[in-house]
C-alpha cells in the first residue's frame, strides 16, 4: 500500500514537473492573447451553398493563390518552386522556378512577376524565367516568412512577413506560440531599402492597396481581422481595424478595382481561440509533430466580399466542398480565381 501511495505521488509530482518546466524548452514561447469576439457561422456569415458552383482546373500541389495580368492570362506556383501560366485557362506552362515556395504574385506588366515567397523573400521574376532576389534581410535579421504583396504606381512594393519567429514549415508553431511579430514592410526600388510599415500582427497575411492607393490592407490571420494604413489626406501614416471579428482566418485579399475586397479564408477560428487563454498547454502541445498541431485547424470552404466600407457584401461559403482550405481569391474579368494549398488545381467561380 505504502509503495503504490509512493509511486502514485512521483507520478504526480512528474506530470506537475513536466507542466512547469517543460514549457522552458518548448518549441515555442507561448503567450497570452485575447481573440476578438467571434460570431461563428452566422448573420452575415450564414452558411450556404454558394461555392458548390466551382470548377477545378488541375494545375498540381498547393496552388496558394492566382494572380491574373492585363491581358487576362494566368499565374499561380506550386509546393516545390515552380511557377506557371496559362494563357488560355486549361493549359499550364513552367515560366522559372524559384526554388523556395512562392505564394502572392504580382504581374509586372512587362510578361514578368513580382513573387512573395515564403522561403527565398521579396524576389522579382522577367519574362525569362530569371530571378532577382529583392529583399530578403531587414537590420541584418533574414525574412523568414515573406507571404504577400502589390506595388504601387512608384514601384513600392508593399509585402508581408509573416512572422519573425517560424518559417513556411512550422506555421502552426506561430500560433500556438501567438507572439506577434508578422509585419507590413514596404521596398523601395529607388534606394533598395525595405521600410518597417506596420508591426505586431498575429500573422501578418494578405496585402493589397485601396481605391487611388488611399490606403494599404493587411491581414491579421490569428485575429480575424484586416488592418488598414491611410496613404494620403488627413488620415496619412495612421491605421486602423478595417474589418473586424470575421469567424474564419483571412489569408489573401485582393481589390478587384471597383468596389468589393475578396479575402479568402481557408480555416475557421474557434479551435485557435480556444487555446488563447492557455499558453502552458499549448506550449506542451508544440512538442507535438507539426502535421498533428495543424490538424487543431478547422478547415473550411469559405470567401467574403467586404464593400469600400468594410461591410460584408458577398458570403461564398460549401462547407462540404472538398475544394476547401482556400488560400487566395482573385477576381479577373467576371470571374474568381480560387487558389488552395489543400488541392492540386485552382478553382474558377463566376463573379457574383
Amino acid at each position: 500500500m505504502k509503495r503504490t501511495a509512493t509511486v502514485a505521488i512521483s507520478l504526480i509530482a512528474l506530470g506537475l514537473g513536466a507542466l512547469f518546466l517543460l514549457p522552458q524548452w518548448a518549441p515555442v514561447s507561448a503567450v497570452i492573447w485575447t481573440p476578438p469576439p467571434n460570431p461563428g457561422l452566422t448573420g452575415v456569415f450564414a452558411p450556404n451553398r454558394a461555392l458548390s458552383a466551382i470548377t477545378e482546373v488541375p494545375v498540381g500541389t498547393a496552388p496558394e493563390h492566382v494572380a491574373c495580368d492585363a491581358e487576362g492570362r494566368l499565374y499561380t506556383s506550386l509546393d516545390g518552386g515552380a511557377v506557371l501560366r496559362s494563357d488560355t485557362g486549361s493549359e499550364w506552362l513552367e515560366i522559372g522556378n524559384t526554388d523556395g515556395r512562392p505564394l502572392g504574385l504580382r504581374p509586372d506588366g512587362q510578361d514578368g512577376l513580382w513573387i512573395a515567397d515564403s522561403m527565398a523573400g521579396l524576389l522579382h521574376m522577367d519574362a525569362n524565367g530569371a530571378i532577382t532576389v529583392l529583399a530578403a534581410v531587414l537590420d541584418g535579421e533574414p525574412l523568414r516568412f515573406v507571404d504577400d504583396l502589390d506595388v504601387d504606381s512608384d514601384g513600392g512594393i508593399w509585402f508581408s512577413d509573416a512572422s519573425q519567429r517560424f518559417n513556411y514549415t512550422q506555421v502552426a508553431l506561430d500560433f500556438f506560440e501567438g507572439s506577434r511579430t508578422g509585419r507590413l514592410l514596404r521596398y523601395d526600388p529607388a534606394t533598395q531599402q525595405t521600410e518597417v510599415m506596420m508591426d505586431g500582427l498575429f500573422f501578418a497575411n494578405g496585402v493589397t492597396l485601396g481605391p487611388n492607393e488611399d490606403y494599404v490592407l493587411v491581414n491579421e490571420t490569428g485575429m480575424g481581422r484586416v488592418h488598414r494604413l491611410w496613404l494620403k489626406g488627413a488620415k496619412a501614416g495612421q491605421r486602423d481595424v478595417f474589418v473586424d471579428e470575421l469567424p474564419g482566418t483571412p489569408d489573401n485579399i485582393r481589390f478587384d478595382g471597383e468596389d468589393t475586397f475578396w479575402i479568402a479564408m481557408p480555416s475557421l477560428r474557434a479551435s485557435v481561440d480556444l487555446l488563447a487563454p492557455l499558453p502552458r498547454l499549448r506550449a506542451l502541445l508544440s512538442f507535438l509533430p507539426i502535421p498533428w498541431l495543424e490538424a487543431a485547424a478547422q478547415p473550411a470552404s469559405f470567401v467574403v466580399g467586404v464593400n469600400l466600407e468594410g461591410e460584408v457584401t458577398h458570403n461564398l461559403q460549401d462547407q462540404d466542398n472538398p475544394f476547401l482550405y482556400i488560400t487566395g481569391v482573385t477576381p479577373c474579368g467576371d470571374t474568381l480565381y480560387l487558389g488552395s494549398l489543400e488541392t492540386e488545381a485552382i478553382g474558377i467561380l463566376p463573379k457574383p
